[in-house]
């Protein structure tokens, strides 16, 4: 049976990885660490050249490794009132406290500042991040930040204010850097990181982003209408503390759209490119990106993330009181950042830029803001019917292997019929939940915005270079983005 071939392969192929790390762990601190001060000033040279050498070999060349890289976590009801002994732990006396308006009343804050309290911890809170962060909110963060001196910083929210905290504890520790230096390209100068930022504790909010276990941090770039950020393994937490005491009071809409976050995380890094498909293969291992492509253990926790979304997602947005499908949902956020921050996304979100940064008006329901929002999950999923019909010949097994997940008959399905296969099931998914919008149509789009929508998407190169059955060239990359939109305008 297809489904259990697959399954089979996929655990042989993580077990010889495991071996095969097992047998070859790092040999010393500092040779193993490639942040060490030791190694810093080389490195940056290094890239330096690399960067300026579009004749390198390796630019031709395969992957032939990957890396595995997440934050450390600590996952319980309660674990929240832990966070100022860990503080206290790390010696630090002053730390930088980051949520938002709405977040500033509720019980996660309110739990976290005792704690700090509790242990002596100085503090000053910025409570100004931005559902959906924009350039312009972020730099306001950056510029907070610079203005206070401090050992450490804290983030207490969803996936917009942990994301907004990485980016002030990296721009505090580069204060004389441009705001574009470290933008991913092409839109940004992409320039690597050379030094170790201060600990960042994150504690999440709600059950979607996994930012908490990420190197990467999204921002819209307002005057491109179109989201981009940084992503380097430098910017991951110290610690995520998940806490799912901290998603009890959250609005079925935002269990939804955080909620399809994580479904299309999953998806998307469970069907991206093999690691040893993608080009090209780094002079050092720290020109790695932190987007790799798929892998025998970004396969792990993707697929079970996947798994568990699809059991339990229905459940949290049917009854917010149903505490054992929102502690199955917060922690399967958290598996599919590992999957995703290792593995990488691809369609949905390079697509999803635009649609949010390109948005006319639209305002979610169930969201307690005061501008025009489509939330990043429904962003996201709005077109994943249409991309995973797209993905599908790139590898029919493995995409029916999640339909099958999904409740779909593939016992004797052709592999031509994966793509229709999967995009019927999503379909049917999204139909359950009752909340997302049936097509961009909904959001405000039409077909005349499908030109814009492409152009937005055009310099998503992070992302994009994961796609499956997605070509090189860009007027064919023009045209399959155009497709896809254009079967996402209804369904």
């Amino acid at each position: 049976m297809v489904v259990a071939r697959v399954a089979a392969t996929a655990r042989a192929r993580a077990t010889n990885a495991l071996r095969t790390i097992s047998r070859h762990p790092p040999n010393c601190p500092c040779h193993g660490n490639p942040m060490h001060p030791h190694n810093v000033a080389k490195t940056a040279a290094m890239a330096s050249r690399y960067l300026a050498s579009p004749a390198n070999e390796t630019h031709k060349q395969k992957e032939y490794a990957f890396e595995m890289a997440a934050s450390s976590i600590r996952f319980g009801p309660g674990s929240t009132r832990e966070v100022g002994m860990d503080f206290k732990n790390m010696n630090a006396k002053k730390v930088l406290v980051l949520t938002d308006k709405t977040i500033a009343q509720l019980r996660p804050m309110k739990v976290a500042i005792e704690a700090l309290e509790s242990e002596g911890i100085q503090y000053e809170v910025y409570d100004r991040c931005r559902v959906e962060p924009k350039d312009y909110s972020v730099k306001d963060a950056i510029e907070w930040g610079k203005a206070r001196q401090a050992d450490a910083f804290l983030a207490v929210g969803g996936g917009s204010v942990m994301d907004t905290a990485k980016i002030v504890n990296l721009y505090t520790a580069f204060p004389e850097a441009d705001f574009l230096d470290f933008v991913n390209a092409p839109l940004g100068k992409g320039l690597p990181i050379t030094k170790p930022l201060k600990p960042l504790i994150c504690i999440p909010t709600t059950a979607g982003t996994g930012s908490e276990t990420t190197g990467t941090a999204i921002f819209d770039l307002v005057d491109k209408k179109a989201k981009t950020g940084i992503a380097h393994r430098v910017l991951k937490p110290t610690l995520g503390i998940c806490d799912p005491l901290n998603t009890r009071s959250l609005p079925a809409a935002v269990h939804c759209s955080s909620g399809l976050d994580v479904l299309c995380h999953a998806l998307e890094s469970y069907t991206a490119i093999p690691f040893n498909e993608r080009t090209p293969r780094p002079a050092n291992p720290i020109l790695r990106p932190a987007y790799q492509g798929a892998n025998p253990i970004s396969d792990v926790f993707s697929f079970q993330a996947l798994k568990s979304t699809i059991k339990h997602l229905p459940r949290a947005v049917r009854d917010p009181n149903d505490e054992e499908a929102q502690t199955e949902m917060l922690l399967a956020a958290t598996l599919a950042g590992v999957g995703f921050g290792n593995a990488g996304v691809h369609l949905c979100h390079g697509l999803s830029y635009g649609i949010s940064g390109g948005n006319k008006g639209f305002k979610q329901s169930g969201y307690e803001v005061d501008h025009p929002l489509i939330p990043h999950g429904i962003s996201v999923a709005v077109t994943a019917p249409a991309v995973f019909n797209f993905t599908a010949p790139s590898n029919p097994e493995r995409h029916l292997e999640v339909a099958a997940l999904f409740g779909a008959d593939v016992t004797s399905a052709r592999a031509e019929d994966a793509g229709k296969i999967l995009s019927d099931a999503i379909m049917e998914f999204l139909e359950e939940l009752g909340i997302p919008p049936k097509g961009i149509r909904q959001l405000g789009f039409d077909r005349s915005d499908i030109p814009e929508l492409v152009e937005a998407t055009l310099p998503q190169r992070r992302v994009l270079m994961l796609a499956p059955s997605f070509e090189d060239e860009i007027e064919r990359q023009r045209d399959a983005l155009a497709g896809i939109l254009e079967e996402s305008i209804d369904y």
